[in-house]
């Protein structure tokens, strides 16, 4: 009984992790006061960007390195995840669209762009696109010399692949940058009241753009997880498949807090393998929305606490003119 739990537990956070990056990302994202409902669409771009960099790297390195293409491939995520989130700024920031109906339309342009990009990969390789097996070691969990060796601590803590430590260091950054810097003081400043924010001289447009082009990166790099980790290196038609619409209510589940990112991944990585290590007599299908009924339950439960440190930041959703100061 015990090793099925603490497989469970292990898969959990395997599972949790791409929604970790996720939620990261839309975070900072809306402590900037910018609602990106595009975080589904930016995974998707990530996804294919890592998959295809990865591929690229070992298609031209003589003796390919694991390490390398791990590096590579975030370097590639990141980056794309930056192109949709400067889109969605662009439109939203300067030129004040409707952020929601942007981001909507930055989640089709993101999935139709990972799809079609991944048929071209697949039909260039030949039948599918996937990497080879020195690039797929690099994304398999790592043994610690002696940590992993520890007894269940080693195989709780110790015996993930290395995007799993940089979500948790992504996690724990995030949280002192917003709580223990004057960035990130002036971040909330422009994400509670951007025309304070302004007046005190602080430049609204650019900590906009930075915190979501860079919140963009790291929902890419979520996504990069899916195509290189959670498909072992294999482009999967739709492979995102939902998972950014639910790190958007995780983002709702953490109020807002980069350190409860970590517990909502957790949580939503186990309902999402639930049904491969606690089988009841029930249809699969009902297993496949355990996620999403729990995303509900968790939008209407914080709905219904209505404390101020549990509410968004005021400004968000809203397009700030400065013209009306």
């Amino acid at each position: 009984m015990g090793n099925i739990i603490m497989n469970l537990i292990v898969a959990a956070v395997l599972a949790g992790t791409p929604l970790l990056f996720g939620t990261l990302g839309e975070i900072l994202t809306e402590k900037s006061g910018n609602l990106n409902l595009g975080v589904e669409g930016m995974m998707f771009m990530g996804s294919i960007a890592g998959l295809a960099g990865a591929m690229k790297y070992e298609a031209v390195a003589a003796n390919p390195s694991g390490s390398v293409a791990v590096l590579v491939a975030i370097i590639c995520a990141f980056g794309c995840g930056v192109l949709g989130a400067l889109i969605y700024s662009i439109i939203t920031v300067t030129l004040r669209a409707n952020q929601n109906v942007t981001g909507l339309a930055l989640t089709i342009f993101g999935t139709g762009f990972a799809n079609f990009f991944g048929e071209v990969l697949g039909n260039n390789a030949g039948g599918y696109a996937a990497v080879g097996d020195v690039v797929k070691a690099g994304f398999s969990n790592v043994n610690i010399p002696v940590l992993s060796s520890i007894p269940v601590i080693g195989r709780l803590v110790f015996s993930y692949n290395s995007l799993v430590y940089v979500g948790i260091i992504t996690a724990i950054i995030i949280a002192v940058l917003l709580n223990k810097t004057r960035i990130g003081l002036n971040l909330r400043a422009v994400g509670e009241n951007p025309s304070t924010a302004d007046a005190a001289g602080i430049n609204v447009t650019k900590y906009k753009y930075l915190a979501t082009c860079i919140g963009g990166g790291i929902c890419g790099i979520g996504g990069m997880y899916v195509s290189m980790v959670t498909c072992s290196g294999i482009w999967v038609h739709n492979c995102v498949s939902g998972k950014g619409w639910i790190a958007v209510a995780l983002v709702i589940f953490a109020i807002w807090r980069p350190k409860r990112a970590l517990l909502g991944g957790l949580i939503f990585g186990l309902l999402s393998i639930m049904r491969l290590y606690i089988p009841l007599k029930i249809p699969m299908q009902i297993y496949d929305i355990f996620p999403y009924i729990a995303t509900i339950i968790v939008l209407i439960a914080i709905s219904l606490r209505r404390k101020r440190e549990n509410q968004p930041p005021a400004s968000l959703g809203l397009a700030y003119f400065r013209e009306e100061r």
